[in-house]
């Protein structure tokens, strides 16, 4: 059902019946090492800093002074808009973003859909770029978030979806990301249906076990030629 990174590798489906048999397991450890060491965290963070810095110095320099004053004149209120959501553990965090709706009392609990009233002109295009999420850049260097990891909910929305999906807070064991595994697979947006939750999901739950800086860097690069790329769900 869904087409991960690794299915290219190994021509294996996630299906728990093709995918886990011993041969490929050991394949998977090769390319993808011990899941969880402070060799492998360390580098991750590295990692993070150093892609984090180079955007800092390079793009956000000048993208950030220009993309206030374009929400500024747009619409009233603040530049940034910023969220609590569920970071590592569960810990609740304030998630940055630029602003890209009017003010309004249902940012916490409501999906942006398409067409959406609230949105501002500026912030349609700053959505449909993903140039909204560029503020998780102080995320990252403050150490709440990650590059690449699962794509952190509001945690009203969280705690709904996990009604939905039992075990769905695992997701946080490891620190959400700028971009994830289902983001580089097509999944942005609005969650129309369960299914669609449930893809995201499994994905991150495949990066979670999974995870390690070659991963991270072939999703960062998938995840550059999708936004080159049109996608309907970016609203």
């Amino acid at each position: 059902m869904e087409n991960v990174l690794v299915e290219r590798k190994f021509r294996q489906s996630l299906r728990k019946g093709n995918f886990v048999k011993q041969q490929q397991q050991a394949k998977i450890r090769v390319l993808y090492g011990q899941n969880d060491s402070f060799h492998k965290r360390l580098m991750k963070r590295s990692f993070d800093l150093l892609l984090a810095l180079f955007t800092t110095v390079f793009v956000l320099s000048w993208l950030f002074p220009i993309i206030g004053i374009l929400i500024k004149v747009d619409s009233k209120g603040p530049v940034f808009f910023k969220q609590l959501r569920h970071g590592r553990g569960n810990k609740v965090f304030n998630c940055y973003k630029f602003r890209t709706m009017v003010k309004n009392k249902e940012a916490d609990t409501r999906q942006a859909t398409q067409n959406d009233s609230r949105i501002t002109r500026v912030g349609r295009f700053l959505r449909k770029s993903s140039l909204d999420e560029l503020p998780q850049i102080i995320n990252v260097l403050l150490g709440d978030m990650s590059i690449v990891g699962p794509r952190p909910h509001a945690v009203p929305m969280n705690l709904e979806f996990a009604k939905e999906i039992g075990g769905f807070m695992q997701r946080h064991r490891v620190k959400p990301g700028i971009t994830g595994l289902a983001q580089c697979k097509g999944f942005r947006g609005e969650i129309l249906n369960f299914q669609e939750l449930y893809s995201r999901y499994r994905l991150d739950s495949f990066y979670v076990k999974k995870w390690c800086l070659l991963f991270d860097i072939r999703i960062v690069i998938h995840t550059a030629f999708s936004l080159m790329s049109k996608n309907e769900k970016a609203y």
